[in-house]
């Protein structure tokens, strides 16, 4: 899972470590996301499933692709479908995956890069792994986020930003044990490049074996903590927590996080995906790929994408197209 490292993790901005009086915020539940699969037929964990929306909020739905070694010829994406009413947000790992919309929009995303997409009005969308990675197989690993929007920017005009490996803050907890990637949002008064309509914080956490993090995190958030790969445990309570589970957290101060003294030879180290964000306390109503507030709302967007008005299929595929 090489993402984006560094060779020597002291040179790095440390993580102040958390006031006497902070308090560590509580598990309020922990779960493990069923595997099932997207698009084509890649293989994914839904991470948030079982969890309350009130919980989640503002996110909405969260798949981790992967992580699978292909054989050549069995890489897959997903066919031109539609968005509507919130952003997209994949994060790859490994491998490299391409976007295209009805816009004009997209591009190719690898180790390392995330791809911020504001659906807002709507949009027709393909994700494909390109044809040089079909031919030879390989691995994939990576994870998409829904975002919500609230009700006031649901219509706004879709955007993207590619957001480089090269770009995202890298912090380090103060002991050097940690390796924070902060995409999103700010963490200890340190910014990520990803800009959002909805008040987030989103890092990609590194934990050695036996070692601990200690985030800072804001009280008005949420604070979600998923498991990409490894051992370990979350909270004051030492709540133990592995690959494919997701914590969600009360409310405090700090997120705390351990990573077990005994790691798998296949995952060295914990690896975990730590999100948050301002609940917006909207009704949500969800179907497919729209998230609205009515479904009044919902059977617009159905119309608008039968009718054609969320774009259409361009008639010659991008050079190289291939998507997830």
């Amino acid at each position: 899972m090489p993402a984006v490292t560094v060779d020597n993790i002291l040179t790095l901005p440390r993580i102040a470590a958390p006031l006497p009086q902070a308090t560590v915020r509580p598990v309020r539940s922990l779960t493990t996301a069923p595997q099932g699969y997207e698009g084509e037929g890649f293989p994914v964990r839904r991470a948030f499933a079982g969890v309350d929306m009130a919980t989640l909020d503002p996110f909405i739905h969260m798949d981790q692709m992967g992580e699978v070694e292909y054989a050549p010829g069995e890489p897959k994406g997903t066919p031109w479908h539609p968005h509507r009413g919130f952003e997209t947000v994949t994060y790859m790992i490994d491998g490299i995956m391409v976007h295209h919309d009805s816009t004009g929009g997209g591009g190719q995303i690898t180790d390392g890069d995330t791809q911020w997409m504001t659906a807002g009005s709507g949009l027709l969308h393909i994700e494909t792994p390109p044809e040089a990675l079909v031919m030879s197989g390989g691995l994939f690993h990576g994870v998409q986020l829904w975002v919500n929007l609230p009700k006031s920017q649901k219509m706004t005009p879709p955007r993207y930003q590619d957001i480089h490996r090269g770009e995202v803050a890298l912090l380090s907890s103060p002991d050097g044990g940690a390796l924070v990637r902060v995409i999103a949002g700010e963490i200890d008064g340190h910014p990520g490049p990803g800009v959002t309509h909805t008040p987030i914080a989103l890092a990609h956490a590194t934990v050695a074996p036996g070692a601990r993090l200690q985030l800072p995190w804001r009280q008005d958030f949420n604070a979600l903590v998923y498991v990409l790969s490894g051992r370990g445990s979350v909270g004051a309570e030492r709540r133990p927590i592995q690959m494919g589970q997701l914590a969600a957290f009360g409310p405090g101060d700090v997120i705390e996080v351990a990573a077990d003294d005994r790691q798998e030879n296949r995952a060295p180290s914990l690896d975990l995906l730590i999100l948050g964000g301002r609940p917006i306390r909207e009704p949500v109503a969800t179907y497919g790929p729209f998230v609205m507030n009515t479904r009044e709302e919902l059977m617009q967007a159905f119309e608008d994408f039968q009718a054609g008005r969320l774009g259409t299929i361009p008639a010659e595929p991008h050079p190289g197209h291939d998507v997830l």
